[in-house]
């Protein structure tokens, strides 16, 4: 661990910073965002469920090598999206908030499910190509569709700080934990693995980071939810008690956790966006590399993967821990007096959970079990981090190779500091990250919803004619300098839709038939 007065100093800087980024402000913009564009969608989130579930089954066509498949990048995306959020994360939104702070989450999701459907939609239709594959987020649509290179910048910078070099930390030193408390593994043995089997896979490039994401996200997933769902069985019974507390607290009908509703709604809405970086600009850096024939279809698949890690996976951890009783909550920001205290002597975190599943299933079994599991949901996290850095270093420098090469060392240190830094600034330090690329990210997606609103209505025409929805840029007012779309274009072409009255594409028909 860094020690003494140093370890103070930058625990105090942190936690200062956090306190500015992660205001009231934010959280409010993020919910107003979210309600904003569930309205302006009328609902997209809700009424094209099907459709989400349907677009994971697309397949690129063999000779688009340059990107993903719909459900690599889905994979990647669940692989970013679930981690230690879903598991230390829900433990610390309980402890600081209560048990309804879990509501709060799932209200985040399901209005947040938009917010991603937004931001990926406009990722895809601002990606570029870089070193032969296909790339894109944030940083390039506020640099080609806000025409601001500056704002894409401080973007890219934000994302550098944040999945580069703070967020990663939280993730090793959790992993580091439950391995050394299940096998005894010292924590500084673990960051070296770690950092070790990052580095074989990172040097492949998304391509890589997609194969190894689309073999991983799905089993841990998996996994994770039958050892959930065997703990509420053998708890049946406490199954709806549990779900009438967490409303009852959620929305003030509970007398003990009535002093911290403000706190709760707050944590709730932090560990929401925390565990399903919906608006945060991360979705998009990912979903924006993969083929598909129309932007809105990526929108979606991001969108169920918002519900995936929220509504599912945080509910199975949240659940299990409520029915078992097995979880402290604070009565003050300083976590120094408890309303609750099922859980004496543990600090709050994954040792909530890893002690769930020691004490529910067959004793060391069930903790081994956990330690596996967070190795292998930080390790896709992981991934998706680095990739997400990567993708902003070449937008500030192009293809240079070695300034990429550079910071993948940087970035396998920042993972090795999460074994040196005290726990207590870890949380700071991951909602620093994911809050400053917040700030910018909702900003950009407001300020280009018009173009993705129009693309959302270019793919309900479609779909309610019977067609299988493909995009092109014209239909909404945009260029597509590097024909990214161009075979959709000419498939658009052959299918006849620039001559279809009901497709609304008068204004462009004369430029694309003659």
């Amino acid at each position: 661990m860094i020690g003494g007065e140093k370890m103070e100093l930058f625990n105090n800087a942190i936690n200062s910073i956090n306190s500015v980024i992660w205001s009231t402000a934010l959280v409010v913009f993020l919910v107003c965002v979210g309600i904003y564009f569930t309205f302006r969608t009328k609902g997209f989130q809700f009424r094209r469920i099907a459709d989400m579930c349907r677009l994971l089954g697309e397949h690129k066509e063999e000779s688009e090598a340059e990107g993903l498949s719909s459900f690599q990048a889905f994979a990647a995306t669940v692989g970013s999206r679930v981690g230690m959020g879903n598991i230390a994360g829900v433990a610390t939104a309980i402890f600081f908030g209560g048990p309804g702070a879990v509501v709060w989450m799932w209200i985040t999701a399901l209005i947040g499910a938009c917010t991603a459907c937004i931001e990926s939609t406009i990722g895809q239709m601002y990606k570029d190509k870089n070193m032969g594959e296909l790339i894109g987020g944030p940083q390039y649509y506020m640099e080609k569709g806000l025409h601001c290179r500056a704002f894409g910048i401080a973007f890219a910078i934000a994302t550098l700080i944040g999945p580069g070099l703070l967020m990663p930390a939280l993730q090793t030193q959790s992993t580091a934990i439950a391995l050394k408390a299940s096998f005894g593994l010292p924590m500084y043995v673990s960051g070296i693995l770690i950092c070790i089997c990052l580095g074989l896979v990172v040097v492949g490039g998304i391509q890589r980071i997609g194969k190894v994401a689309e073999l991983l996200a799905p089993v841990m997933c998996i996994v994770y939810l039958v050892c959930g769902l065997i703990i509420m069985i053998t708890h049946a019974s406490a199954v709806p008690g549990a779900f009438a507390l967490m409303f009852r607290c959620a929305f003030a009908k509970s007398s003990m956790y009535a002093g911290i509703t403000g706190s709760m709604i707050a944590w709730g809405v932090k560990r929401g966006l925390y565990s399903n970086d919906a608006g945060d600009g991360m979705g998009p850096i990912l979903s924006s590399t993969a083929e598909c024939s129309h932007p809105v279809k990526q929108g979606l698949v991001q969108g169920l993967s918002v519900y995936i890690d929220t509504i599912i996976v945080c509910s199975v951890t949240a659940v299990s821990l409520i029915v078992t009783g097995l979880y402290n909550v604070s009565a003050n920001a300083a976590g120094t007096k408890l309303i609750t205290e099922g859980l004496p002597g543990y600090e709050y975190g994954v040792n909530y959970m890893q002690q769930c599943m020691i004490r529910n299933l067959g004793g060391n079994i069930g903790g081994i079990i956990l330690a596996v599991l967070i190795a292998v949901f930080v390790f896709t996290t992981l991934m998706s981090y680095y990739y997400q850095m990567e993708s902003n270093l070449r937008f500030l420098f192009g293809e240079n190779k070695k300034i990429v090469r550079v910071f993948q060392v940087i970035y396998l240190f920042a993972n090795f500091l999460g074994v040196m830094v005290n726990g207590q600034v870890i949380w700071s330090m991951g909602d620093t990250g994911a809050g400053l690329m917040a700030w910018f990210n909702l900003i950009a997606i407001v300020l280009l919803s018009p173009v993705a609103l129009k693309a959302i209505k270019d793919y309900d025409r479609q779909k309610k004619l019977g067609l299988d929805p493909m995009y092109d840029p014209a239909t909404v007012g945009l260029e597509d300098k590097n024909g990214i779309w161009t075979k959709y274009v000419e498939k658009k072409k052959a299918r006849g839709d620039y001559e279809n009255p009901q497709l609304g594409y008068s204004d462009i028909k004369k430029s694309r038939i003659g």
